[in-house]
C-alpha cells in the first residue's frame, strides 16, 4: 500500500515530527515561517490538498471548510484547543475526524499570566523605561516611586480553572500566594464569582470566551473587587468590557491591570489604555513558546496514528464519526 501524504502547514516540532515522517510523507509548509504570515482559504487549501494528493491535513489557522471537506480525507488536525478553523459540523457529515490539542499551551500561559503579575506589581515596565530613557533621576528615587507590596501572602483568585487555571494555580501557590477559584464546572473551584472578586487582592482571567462569559467583567463585578486589587487577563479581551476596565483605573479602585490580548489584537493611537504606568499591556503571546509546538505535535501525532490504525483518539471533536 502506498504511504499517505500529510500536508503539515501548523508550526510542528520535536520527535513526534519525526515519527510522523514514519507513517506519512510529509509536506512541511508551516505559516509562522512566512514574512509575512501565510494563511490558506478553503479554496486555496483544497487546490493545495488535491495537487499534493494529500489525505491528512494538520493545520492551525488555515480555513478547512467548504470545498476542503469535499475531499476523501482521512483526518484533519488542528492545533488549537478548540478547532475554531475547522467546520466541525460539516467534517462530521463528511465522516472526516478532526482531532485537535486542548491544554497544549496550559504552562506557556501560566508563565505568561506570572510575568504580567510581576511586570505589573513590581513596575518593572516602567522601571526600565526610566533605564532606557534617562529618567531615573527627578524629583523622587526610583526606590521611593516603585516600592510595591510582595504578592506573597497576598491571595489571587482565578476564574476558570481548567488547563491554564490549575498550571497557573501551583505556580501562584508556589509564589507564596494563597489561592481560590471560581468554575461551574470544577468540583473543587472554592467560590461563587461575586464572593471570590470581594476577597481576592488579584485576579486572573482563565475562561474560555462564551456567550455565557462574553463580557463577564463589567462594571458592577470591577466595583465588586477590593480597592487596591489588581486585574490580570492572559486569556482573551472578550471576558471584560475594556471601557469597565478604564474605568476602575481611572477612579483608582482598580491599581492596575496587565493584559495579554486586546480586541482587534491592536489598540488605535491614543487609546486610553496606552501610557499607563500601572497597565501592562503584551500582544497576545501567552502560548508562543517552542514548548507548545513540541506538545501539540505529540498531541496531533499521536491521534493521527491512532485513526490510522484503527484505533480511539484521545481528543477527537466528532468522535460519532469514528468507526
Amino acid at each position: 500500500m502506498s504511504r499517505p501524504v500529510a500536508l503539515v502547514t501548523a508550526p510542528l516540532r520535536g520527535p513526534a515530527l519525526e515519527e510522523l515522517r514514519t507513517i506519512a510523507d510529509v509536506v512541511f509548509d508551516p505559516w509562522i515561517e512566512y514574512r509575512p504570515i501565510k494563511l490558506h482559504g478553503p479554496d486555496d487549501l483544497a487546490a493545495r490538498i488535491q495537487e499534493l494528493g494529500a489525505s491528512i491535513v494538520i493545520c492551525e489557522a488555515d480555513f478547512c471548510m467548504g470545498p476542503v471537506l469535499d475531499l476523501p480525507l482521512t483526518v484533519i488536525g488542528s492545533t488549537r484547543g478548540d478547532p475554531t478553523n475547522v467546520d466541525v459540523d460539516a467534517a462530521t457529515a463528511a465522516g472526516i475526524p478532526v482531532v485537535h490539542t486542548p491544554g497544549r499551551n496550559a504552562d506557556a500561559v501560566a508563565e505568561m499570566t506570572v510575568a504580567l503579575l510581576m511586570a505589573l506589581t513590581r513596575h518593572v515596565v516602567p522601571g526600565h523605561r526610566d533605564m532606557t530613557e534617562g529618567t531615573i533621576h527627578g524629583e523622587s528615587l526610583p526606590y521611593q516611586r516603585y516600592r510595591a507590596w510582595q504578592v506573597a501572602g497576598r491571595t489571587a483568585g482565578l476564574i476558570g480553572l481548567g488547563a491554564v487555571g490549575r498550571a497557573t494555580k501551583w505556580r501562584l501557590e508556589g509564589l507564596g500566594m494563597r489561592v481560590i477559584a471560581t468554575d461551574p464546572f470544577a468540583d473543587d473551584a472554592t467560590h461563587e464569582l461575586d464572593d471570590l472578586l470581594a476577597e481576592a487582592d488579584v485576579v486572573s482571567m482563565h475562561a474560555a470566551v462564551t456567550p455565557e462569559t462574553f463580557g463577564m467583567m463589567n462594571a458592577p463585578k470591577f466595583a465588586l473587587m477590593n480597592p487596591g486589587a489588581v486585574y490580570v487577563n492572559s486569556a482573551r479581551a472578550g471576558l471584560h468590557d475594556v471601557d469597565a476596565v478604564v474605568a476602575a483605573l481611572d477612579s483608582g479602585h482598580l491599581a492596575g491591570a496587565a493584559l495579554d490580548h486586546v480586541d482587534g489584537e491592536t489598540l488605535a493611537e491614543g487609546h486610553p489604555l496606552l501610557g499607563r504606568a500601572n497597565v501592562v499591556l503584551t500582544p497576545h503571546i501567552g502560548g508562543a513558546t517552542y514548548d507548545v509546538e513540541i506538545r501539540q505535535t505529540e498531541m496531533i501525532v499521536a491521534d493521527v496514528k491512532a485513526i490510522l490504525n484503527g484505533e480511539t483518539p484521545t481528543h477527537c471533536k466528532n468522535p460519532e464519526v469514528l468507526p
